[in-house]
């Protein structure tokens, strides 16, 4: 996984980058300005939620005791247990674990930025909305996980094995208090970009390739599960936000038409007036 510092850094290298080529005013270089800008955009919204543990407005002490509530709140509402998801495939596919564990790892960020290239160059006319969803969403995300909440794999009476730790594959460092940023279980940034990309590249795409999305969305949520890395509600959270926010978009964008047609109603009704008193 990219270290937020690197990603930081390239995130300031690409927008100085596209402010030169806007600034330069030269109309190859200004075609492809937003190449830079949105790919420094994504890596800025990726710094920002690794770091959000970081930035916790409360003490990691709680975490562990807020983990094990949604816990025994998924049991109490009767949601399948992540137990019963991790023991389909630990401890009797350690290949598969393995390939789990890569696949948390590396596949998050990575499908994202091909899912965003994919769809600027191919379907243009869909790429703001999806990126405005995307980063609203990550937003809110973030926030909430302001609140530090311990994930699965850490909750004792859980009995889940923390797969990436058994094969020597985890990402995260030592638990102290100057690392809590694997203290952001609520709510599953990798689920909320996983369900955006599954569904927009279904839903616009007609190639016969396009199960490849869904097949992402499946994928990840299977995985963050098997590892013990996320609860059920995690996903579920992040889902409504992620409804929350095509909503909010929706609704400027409604907002912004009716404005626009009440001014040029506006104008049509101005016009007349005009003519007589001249």
């Amino acid at each position: 996984m990219m270290p937020y510092q690197m990603a930081f850094w390239l995130c300031g290298v690409l927008m100085v980058l596209a402010a030169a080529m806007y600034f330069s005013r030269k109309p190859l270089l200004v075609k492809y300005l937003p190449f830079p800008r949105e790919l420094g955009t994504v890596l800025g919204l990726f710094g920002l939620w690794q770091v959000a543990g970081r930035l916790s407005v409360m003490k990691v002490n709680g975490a562990l005791t807020r983990g094990t509530w949604i816990w025994d709140t998924e049991r109490d509402v009767f949601l399948p247990s992540e137990h019963w998801i991790q023991h389909l495939f630990f401890p009797a596919h350690p290949t598969v674990v393995k390939f789990f564990n890569l696949y948390y790892a590396s596949m998050h960020f990575t499908c994202m930025i091909i899912f965003l290239i994919w769809l600027f160059i191919r379907h243009r006319e869909h790429y703001a909305s999806a990126r405005t969803t995307m980063a609203l969403a990550t937003a809110f995300a973030l926030a909430i996980q302001l609140i530090p909440v311990a994930p699965p794999r850490m909750i004792v009476k859980a009995h889940l094995v923390d797969t990436a730790l058994y094969f020597h594959q985890s990402v995260y460092g030592p638990m102290n208090a100057d690392s809590p940023d694997q203290l952001s279980a609520m709510p599953s940034v990798h689920v909320i970009w996983a369900v955006l990309v599954g569904w927009t590249v279904w839903r616009v795409s007609p190639s016969k390739w396009r199960w490849i999305g869904p097949l992402h969305t499946v994928l990840t949520i299977t995985v963050v599960l098997a590892t013990a890395n996320h609860y059920w509600a995690d996903g579920i959270v992040g889902v409504a936000l992620l409804l929350l926010s095509a909503g909010i978009q929706a609704a400027a964008r409604r907002g912004a038409r009716w404005i626009r047609r009440a001014r040029v109603a506006s104008a049509q009704v101005s016009e007349p007036e005009l003519a007589r008193s001249s």
